[in-house]
């Protein structure tokens, strides 16, 4: 079973990680569709995202990892 510590940091790693993929791609995308944002902007719009994505992420793992913890135990009878 994994921790919620383990959960938050994997979580922050995979988020981080999307962070600066998705703000390349803010920075080649708006601009296609007439959106002009400046570099802070688009900063500031892909951390609302980020912060959106953490909590997201930590939520969906602690409760898979709650669902799969219940099925192990009622495989194991107990």
């Amino acid at each position: 079973m994994q921790s919620r510590l383990s959960s938050f940091i994997e979580s922050m790693a995979n988020v981080l990680i999307g962070y600066f993929v998705s703000l390349l791609v803010q920075l080649a995308v708006y601009p296609l569709y007439g959106a002009t944002f400046t570099f802070r902007q688009n900063v500031e719009i892909g951390l609302i995202f980020m912060v959106v994505a953490i909590v997201r992420s930590y939520v969906i793992r602690r409760w898979f990892n709650a669902r799969i913890h219940a099925a192990a135990l009622r495989l194991a009878g107990e």
